[in-house]
């Protein structure tokens, strides 16, 4: 069932509970109303017959053509003696005055008039002299008054209740109208992929506008995803293409066999062998971000920071011996992941050692209730422009730090500083060369 017709229809709900409600509430009064004024008329029209009489008993005399109870609603009158006799009537019942009960007349002596039902009839009897006079009337009167008033409520109910289904109808149209203008922008971006494309802001304050710049948020992100992943893709694919090219071409070589020298062989093999490693690291740190993109979280534990440091920072030593390496590590516990921490060392650290000319300084410490790494090279330096830049992927900031590599380590190591509740930042050694500075929040003392 449309949302339209849903709320088109709770609203006439609503007002058909409303209604009925109402109609209840004034039917009781109207009908309790019916019965008080029939009370109120048979009581005026007795005390008017008995200020009329005078306080004296008339002769008995016949009344000429008397109401016939049975069908007529006319007020009867009727005299009666003080046993209960009728002595004047303008009304019978089957062909004989209707008489007052002994109780009723005990009662009506008792309280100077009394009101009783008897069989289709209302009655009112009040002392009079040495008699009573009695009123009447054919209880249909209010029956007949009630149920005018039913056919009048449920008259009235049936144009009322179409005019709030029209109603909400056309409320609940023009509610829903900028949501399905939503709806319509979203499948068209869908379909053409054109995630420039935004939403007009309404100038309300409403939910509508709220929800209109939620989207036009969303595809902000979206674009941004979008041509971020795109340019991933094209990058990603321009790195692999330079190894697969050279192992194509080596192997190509290698092909044909004996003619070759052996150095020339030799040659072939090595670069083989050393664009296979690179095509490895690419797609090592491919899936790496992949995993990040994924939503992927570390799990985090106690974590000294000092051993890590000096262990990476000993084999990193030995793969470089042509680097001067110095190494100053303060303990520190962390809340990390061991593995993504060696993982952070060894981006920063290769960095360093790939860009300086002579020297690499690590230094930990802690303080203000951070954990500092400091990773500082004595190299060409990062421009001031490019420090927030070098953490996207792909991005070289200058063909003198690039070195032919893919340019995805200090994207991995932002997101593991990120997914450590940390935060890493690119600077200025003082030696001029480029440094790395990474904070983690530090463990409180158990």
């Amino acid at each position: 069932m449309p949302l339209r017709l849903r709320l088109a229809l709770f609203g006439a709900g609503v007002v058909a509970l409303a209604l009925v409600l109402f109609g209840l509430l004034l039917y009781a009064l109207l009908a309790q109303g019916a019965f008080t004024n029939q009370d109120d008329a048979l009581r005026a029209r007795a005390h008017d017959a008995v200020t009329a009489l005078g306080g004296a008993i008339p002769a008995q005399q016949p009344v000429v053509a008397p109401a016939n109870l049975a069908t007529s609603t006319d007020v009867f009158l009727e005299v009666m003696s003080a046993d209960g006799s009728p002595i004047y009537t303008t009304g019978v019942m089957n062909g004989s005055p209707p008489a007052a009960s002994q109780s009723l007349l005990g009662q009506a002596q008792q309280h100077h008039g009394a009101f009783a039902t008897q069989g289709s009839l209302r009655l009112y009897v009040v002392p009079f002299a040495n008699g009573y006079v009695m009123t009447g009337q054919s209880t249909r009167v209010p029956e007949s008054n009630r149920s005018g008033i039913i056919v009048f409520l449920v008259i009235s109910a049936i144009p009322a209740l179409l005019a709030a289904l029209i109603a909400s109808w056309l409320v609940a149209g023009r509610a829903l109208a900028p949501l399905k203008s939503v709806a319509g922008a979203a499948a068209d971006i869908g379909r053409t992929r054109d995630f420039g494309r935004r939403l007009p802001q309404p100038r309300s304050r409403d939910e509508v506008a709220t929800l209109a710049g939620s989207f036009n948020w969303m595809l902000n992100r979206l674009q941004d995803a979008f041509e971020s992943q795109r340019r991933f893709v094209a990058d990603a694919s321009h790195e692999l293409r330079t190894p697969l090219t050279t192992i194509q071409g080596n192997a190509g070589l290698l092909s044909r066999g004996p003619a070759l020298t052996e150095e020339v062989r030799a040659a072939a093999v090595t670069d083989i062998a050393e664009e296979g490693a690179r095509m490895a690291r690419l797609v090592d740190r491919l899936l790496t971000l992949a995993r990040a993109d994924s939503g992927s979280q570390l799990s985090l534990a106690r974590t000294d920071v000092k051993p890590i440091v000096e262990e990476v920072c000993r084999q990193a030593g030995t793969l470089r011996p042509d680097r001067i390496l110095t190494v100053e590590a303060g303990s520190a516990a962390v809340d990390g992941d061991e593995d993504a921490l060696r993982q952070l060392l060894w981006i920063l650290l290769d960095n360093a050692l790939r860009h300086a000319r002579s020297t690499v300084d690590v230094r930990v410490s802690a303080e203000a209730g951070w954990a500092r790494i400091l990773v500082a090279d004595d190299g060409p330096g990062i421009p001031a422009a490019d420090r927030e830049r070098v953490f996207e992927r792909f991005y070289r900031a200058d063909p003198a730090r690039s070195g032919g590599h893919a340019g995805l380590g200090l994207a991995i190591a932002r997101w593991i500083v990120d997914q450590l509740h940390g935060r890493i930042l690119a600077g200025e050694s003082p030696s001029g060369g480029g440094a790395f500075i990474v904070d983690l929040p530090l463990l409180r003392p158990s």
